[in-house]
């Protein structure tokens, strides 16, 4: 099982770790601060490093209890057992963490407001959407959400994290935000809270300060469905 150092610190760029495993297209390590992609989010990108030489790590994916980070060109030359640097493509992660906690945010508007769910989600570095469970269509309420979520990042509230054990998380209303998945059956949860605002039960990098989301801009919205209307925005600067 690989230890998922970015769960205890996303913040953490490089890192240093053990090859336990090498697959055809890539190597699996003891533990990482790379994040698969999960929970809508996408994967991260860097490097590793083995005595000065360069593995492009192009994509991150979990594969069981462990995380496979896939090399450009495939592994010819690393062995179980060795020791090896990694290094986050940091731009890249921090607008993840940005739009990740953005998306917390805007879920708790939208289910306190509207008892609204996700039915969907895609997160990438360039810009997010979220689908929720809303019968009627209208704009205004997108943008009525985004409004508030930006009030929402001008008190600077600071974002927590703790496990607490699957009886203890269940007891807390809404602690589940996605209208058709519930948390992987384990024994303990990470919790995601934004005091005030937000608690989720959530596995993914976020940033420690609300603040640091700077202002969420409203793209687009759309209409996908019954229960599936769609928000797409960003963040800047």
């Amino acid at each position: 099982m690989t230890e998922l150092i970015y769960q205890l610190d996303s913040y953490i760029r490089e890192f240093n770790a053990k090859v336990v495993k090498v697959l055809e297209n890539g190597i699996i390590l003891n533990q990482t601060a790379f994040h698969p992609r999960s929970g809508g989010v996408a994967n991260d990108l860097g490097y590793i490093i083995k005595d000065g030489k360069r593995y492009d790590v192009i994509d991150v994916v979990f594969n069981n209890d462990e995380v496979l980070h896939v090399i450009k060109g495939g592994v010819i030359d690393l062995s179980a057992g060795h020791e090896v640097i990694g290094v986050i493509d940091w731009n890249r992660r921090y607008r993840l963490m940005r739009l990740h906690t953005a998306a917390h945010i805007i879920s708790a508007i939208f289910y306190r407001d509207y008892n609204a769910l996700i039915t969907g989600g895609n997160i990438t570095p360039e810009y997010a959407y979220d689908d929720y469970s809303l019968e009627v269509f209208d704009k205004n309420i997108f943008e009525d959400v985004v409004r508030k979520a930006n009030e929402v990042i001008k008190l600077g509230v600071e974002v927590k994290i703790y496990w607490l054990s699957r009886e203890e998380a269940f007891k807390i209303p809404g602690i589940v935000k996605l209208a058709n998945k519930m948390p992987p059956n384990i024994e303990k949860l990470r919790i995601v809270e934004i005091p005030g605002i937000d608690v989720q039960a959530d596995g993914g990098p976020h940033v420690r300060n609300v603040s640091e989301i700077g202002e969420i801009v409203f793209i687009k919205a759309e209409n996908k469905g019954r229960m599936r209307k769609r928000l797409y925005y960003t963040v800047r600067p």
